[in-house]
């Protein structure tokens, strides 16, 4: 089940945020919201902010709440007021996302090192699929620009019913 798992949070990672994927109309005001189904699982990433930004991804499996992960940070402050650099920087973030072996090993969010031109990305965490926490940052000509810190893992309910 965790490989399916796994296999699914990498179709929908390249098919939401980081494929470039469309908003769907958000359950919360001033959230963006991504959403991917595929049979028994469902896919919604949530997000607010730009500069500064924070969210989180849940997973359902079979309508039950199975994975999640919380995120937040953004662009350093010196960049802070620069809408152009700061799209420069989401756009080389999607690339990142996009890269590695998602769909084979766990990435909870991109590879270990992703690199194009002047831009470097890299993300540690330690934990695996169940129960995850990390930082990411991306620099640009060897300077950080962007970083976000995250965590999550399976959500796991026996609560009784009522």
């Amino acid at each position: 089940m965790l490989k399916e798992l796994n296999r699914f949070l990498g179709k929908a990672t390249i098919s939401t945020y980081a494929g470039g994927g469309p908003e769907v109309d958000p359950e919360e005001p001033g959230f963006k919201e991504l959403e991917f189904e595929d049979g028994e699982w469902c896919y919604k990433d949530s997000y607010t902010g730009f500069f500064q930004s924070w969210g989180r991804e849940v997973v359902w499996h079979n309508k039950k709440p199975f994975w999640t992960q919380i995120y937040g940070g953004g662009m350093a402050k010196k960049f802070q007021n620069d809408s152009k650099f700061s799209h420069e920087t989401f756009d080389f973030l999607k690339k990142a996302l996009s890269a590695g072996e998602k769909q084979e090993k766990f990435q909870p969010r991109g590879p270990k090192k992703f690199t194009n031109g002047d831009w470097e990305y890299f993300c540690e965490w330690k934990g695996d699929i169940t129960k995850f926490e990390g930082h990411e940052k991306i620099m640009f000509k060897k300077e950080v620009v962007f970083i976000h810190d995250f965590l999550g893992g399976l959500i796991i309910d026996g609560a009784p019913k009522e």
